[in-house]
């Protein structure tokens, strides 16, 4: 029997698609998945096609290890009190939260994404970050892991979203088999991060430079770079390099190779058998003490445990 217990919230009147995705991701043999609202008994899909009977309101927050909330109300409305109170009783005894597009607004209104890293929808990311200034929104990346408090862009990038945590639970295998199910990729075909904390957005244009060096060093992670190096890589002044990087990336230069170097790293901890000295010079690392330091201080776990955890099972 499952004993990971998610509930996905929903307010009375709910959008199908934003629902499903939550559902299709997790209702699965891994997990024991509750569907709730404040007030189960009038529960209706957006458009009035159709009531939906809703057995459960906040009790099952209150049970759950996992709370995911597809969307807001509105965003000028989030949610019931009873919901952000839910909400916050669950942040309080360390349970993980996780909100789709415009959900990231209940989580707000609740109060557990203050002094965090958060995003939504591209088209409400102004209003979000205009509303709750004590949240640094970042409106260019498809999801943002805070580690117990997760949101996403669009409700497709809740797919994204789902399938990384799903993969942080129970490994690469599992996220691929439901990946499969979804007939979906189980990361997003064509960008830079795979199982990274802080995905790279496409091109904006005005970026070229920046991501030219994107490219460019992710390719090559086995060379040690400073700021200075990727500036000149990008005919910029440092300055006006990590000012048009954090435009890009929404993070560092530094913090953003550290996460590729530790996607890396984790990768060939799933597929292959390196030594931890080999993986640490392919990724740039120089060490072994120096991969252990930063995998440690944060995915809070050691490589051999990591490896031994989500090593995709070989097969025949």
């Amino acid at each position: 029997m499952p004993s990971h217990r998610v509930a996905i919230v929903v307010p009375a009147t709910f959008t199908l698609f934003e629902l499903g995705v939550a559902v299709e991701a997790f209702a699965a043999p891994w997990y024991d998945v509750a569907v709730c609202t404040a007030q189960p008994s009038g529960a209706s899909a957006r458009g009035g096609l159709f009531t939906a009977q809703i057995a459960h309101g906040m009790e099952a927050v209150d049970a759950a290890d996992t709370i995911v909330v597809p969307e807001a109300r509105s965003v000028d409305d989030p949610a019931e009190l009873e919901v952000l109170a839910a909400l916050r009783r669950a942040h309080d005894r360390g349970a993980r939260l996780a909100s789709f597009c415009s959900g990231a607004f209940v989580l707000a209104a609740a109060g557990v994404l203050d002094g965090r890293r958060a995003t939504t929808h591209w088209k409400y990311a102004r209003q979000l970050a205009e509303r709750y200034p004590q949240i640094q929104v970042e409106p260019n990346v498809l999801y943002v892991d805070e580690g117990h408090v997760l949101t996403s862009a669009g409700t497709a990038a809740g797919v994204d979203l789902s399938l990384h945590m799903i993969r942080s639970d129970h490994g690469a295998a599992v996220a691929r088999q439901i990946a499969r199910a979804m007939v979906v990729p189980p990361h997003r075909e064509g960008g830079q991060a795979q199982y990274i904390m802080t995905p790279v957005p496409t091109s904006s244009g005005r970026e070229d430079g920046v991501n030219a060096v994107l490219v460019q060093v992710a390719d090559n992670l086995d060379r040690d770079y400073s700021v200075a190096e990727m500036a000149a890589m990008a005919i910029m002044s440092p300055r006006h390099f990590s000012r048009r990087f954090r435009e890009a990336t929404g993070t560092t230069p530094n913090q953003w190779l550290l996460s590729m170097r530790l996607t890396r790293v984790r990768e060939l901890l799933e597929e292959t058998d390196e030594s931890i000295d080999t993986i640490a010079r392919l990724v740039g690392f120089g060490s072994s003490i120096t991969l252990r330091h930063h995998f440690l201080r944060t995915l809070q776990t050691s490589p051999s445990a990591y490896r031994k955890t989500f090593r995709e099972p070989t097969v025949a």
